[in-house]
């Protein structure tokens, strides 16, 4: 198998590798020649665009010289010259004779602006020269001004300097006359013999391992010049690259010699490993040597037999788990009734027992009195990571997933593909879910019975370890701990209903006595700690003897009912209001100071002297069938701690103001001070 391995890598690296080194010597080669001839066509472009500006600069000067006057011309001509804007300048007359002159004196009058031939000549050689007619004041031409740059070795060098390239200008008969190149240029020039007769004036190689290119003249440009730079010597890359090839093989093979030693001995160690599995002892192991496949392969032998080894151990574990949580959920339901506390111990079991990683626990909030309600989060685990705070999680029924749930009665598990469209914007972001409503007694959500009763919540979980879908069988599950949930809910709805009546009277449905002396206390010392005001109001009902003598106990007992709520309706929502006995009443208003007390109390008199109490009739065969019966209170304030600053003497204060409002006239409030004795 080594062997096969070993021939199998050289035969896919080196095949490729010899081809490619083959390739990349003909390709080399080609690249070179054509980077060295792109290099000649911009030196060619820079060239004549230097030239052009040379032209353009004598043209220019031709032009200042022309502009001057007669008188003036001698100093316009040391200007030009002084401001390097030409070599020389000659001035003219009509007959051809020089008038002026100044600089190098020019052996021929060549011209910028004149096109070239068509086939350009190397007989002559010409300047870069521009020239201006010389105008009278009547427009008859009165001779021509001529300026120019010599060609010589330092407009050459410039030219080289500027293009990065060997410059080389053809004079008589090919003769290369001036050049930048070390020798005289004749192989320059003879390379440039053909390439004059050709339209596009390619790059060719020239004697000497040179590369050149002609620039022929043109309008703007006069000179014929041959662009030279060296040719790039190839022999010795060659000669790497078959070094290169020679050492890669050499590599290759005790490479592929390696490769297959260290590919075959894992493979045997595994071979080795599964016999012994096989003949029962789990605690084989391979050795993991690195990260490639052999070694996930050897890894994942080793994780195969770890779990077939702690299979067993983990059931056990699970089993004793679940049982210690539901002793926990059992305990908790039968110790306490902590709503908050229980729904936590539930959440937890279901979580632990399905592997979910995060959950949630709803109840449906009908406080408001709308039906169907609003499903509000009561309880969370592990949702800060998923934008959702449980206490400030609320949905309407039918809204999201969870809202479904609940509007139909149903339980439901799945995938979320779009939380966009899935999910409602308030629901925890998950990728699988599973969500059970748990009910009570009475109707479902929307009308339906939602689990055979009354809908109380939602339980929900999300996003199962190790990213699986839930199933069925965590539906079952988790409709077990929706049941304890209910259970659990509605005991402590029970436990607190009784709770109240307890401490409610039946007539009023207000505060009994009872619970004023552990309301009083406890305002007293919330008002002490905080250093604020607490107002204790006592009111009675005037006269209210002659109402049951002259209506009959019936319509007194109405009449208190109506006379707690519009107590309730006088005052605070923070304010509480308690049935003492008969037709008394206590007030507790928290930080209130004296004239807020004194305003509650002057609202509760003006509400029951400004409007009587309207009752159905008793026989509803009686006109009128309403039964009006005006009634009015007397209302005595104590303040703490001015008052007082125990119960007793604060609820003994009010009742000695309530003795002097009725002492001055009834219906009417007091402040506590000195009271006076009077007969009720």
């Amino acid at each position: 198998m080594r062997a096969r391995l070993t021939a199998a890598f050289l035969a896919i690296v080196l095949g490729p590798l010899v081809l490619g080194a083959v390739f990349v010597g003909i390709s080399v080669g080609r690249v070179t020649d054509q980077r060295t001839a792109d290099r000649l066509q911009l030196a060619g472009s820079t060239v004549s665009t230097t030239v052009s500006q040379l032209c353009r600069s004598a043209l220019a000067a031709a032009t200042i010289v022309a502009t001057a006057g007669e008188s003036e011309r001698p100093a316009a001509i040391n200007t030009v010259l002084r401001q390097a804007l030409a070599d020389a300048v000659v001035v003219r007359d009509a007959n051809g004779g020089q008038v002026a002159s100044g600089g190098t004196a020019l052996s021929f009058p060549a011209n910028c602006a004149v096109d070239p031939p068509a086939r350009p000549s190397r007989t002559t050689q010409p300047g870069i020269a521009a020239s201006v007619q010389l105008r009278t004041s009547t427009g008859a031409v009165a001779g021509t001004v001529e300026a120019a740059f010599i060609l010589n070795e330092a407009l050459l060098t410039q030219l080289s300097r500027t293009a990065s390239v060997d410059v080389t200008a053809l004079a008589d008969k090919g003769a290369p006359g001036l050049s930048t190149l070390p020798g005289d240029g004749m192989a320059v020039a003879a390379a440039v013999g053909d390439l004059l007769a050709m339209p596009a004036l390619p790059a060719t190689q020239a004697d000497g391992g040179l590369m050149v290119r002609a620039v022929k003249p043109q309008r703007g440009q006069p000179l014929l010049l041959a662009l030279s730079t060296p040719r790039q010597p190839q022999e010795g890359l060659y000669g790497l690259l078959i070094l290169i090839v020679l050492l890669v093989i050499v590599i290759a093979v005790l490479v592929a010699w390696r490769l297959a030693r260290t590919t075959t001995a894992p493979i045997i160690e595994v071979a080795g490993a599964a016999e012994r599995v096989a003949a029962g002892d789990l605690d084989a192991r391979v050795p993991v040597r690195g990260r490639d496949e052999v070694g996930q392969l050897a890894s994942t032998f080793n994780r195969m037999t770890r779990e077939m080894q702690s299979y067993v151990t983990a059931l056990t574990v699970s089993r004793d788990q679940l049982r210690g949580n539901l002793a926990l959920l059992g305990d908790t339901l039968s110790s306490t009734h902590d709503l908050d506390r229980i729904l936590e111990v539930i959440l937890e079991t279901a979580m632990a027992a399905t592997g979910a990683q995060a959950g949630v626990v709803l109840l449906v909030d009908r406080s408001d009195g709308s039906w169907p309600g609003t499903l509000v989060g009561q309880s969370g685990q592990n949702l800060s990571g998923r934008g959702v705070n449980p206490r400030d999680l609320r949905l309407a029924i039918g809204e999201g997933v969870l809202g479904g749930v609940a509007e139909s009665g149903e339980p439901r598990h799945g995938r979320v593909r779009n939380p966009a469209t899935d999910l409602a914007p308030v629901e925890p972001r998950c990728q699988t879910y599973i969500a059970v409503p748990f009910s009570g007694s009475g109707r479902g959500a929307g009308g339906s019975r939602a689990g055979g009763g009354r809908l109380l919540g939602v339980l929900a979980l999300y996003d199962r370890l190790g990213a699986d879908d839930f199933d069925d069988g965590d539906l079952v599950t988790l409709r077990t701990f929706a049941g304890q949930a209910a259970v659990a809910v509605e005991n402590v709805l029970l436990h607190s209903e009784a709770e109240r009546l307890a401490l409610a009277d039946p007539l009023t449905d207000l505060w009994n006595y009872r619970y004023l002396r552990v309301s009083l206390k406890r305002e007293i010392e919330r008002a002490s700690r905080f250093e604020r005001s607490l107002a204790v109001l006592a009111v009675d009902v005037d006269r209210f003897a002659a109402v049951n003598e002259q209506y009959g106990h019936t319509v007194g007992d109405a009449v208190l009912a109506e006379l707690a709520h519009r107590l309730r309706a006088a005052v605070r929502e923070v304010d509480m209001a308690f049935r003492q006995g008969g037709e008394a009443f206590v007030l507790l208003l928290p930080e209130a100071d004296s004239a807020g007390a004194q305003t509650a109390a002057r609202r509760i008199c003006m509400s029951l002297r400004s409007t009587p109490i309207t009752l159905p009739a008793s026989d509803p065969t009686r006109r009128p069938t309403e039964l009006s019966v005006r009634v009015t209170v007397s209302v005595g304030v104590a303040l703490y701690p001015q008052h007082g600053t125990a119960p007793e003497d604060l609820l003994e204060a009010a009742e000695g103001a309530l003795v002097t409002a009725k002492a001055d006239g009834r219906d009417t409030w007091r402040v506590a001070g000195a009271p006076r004795r009077v007969q009720r």
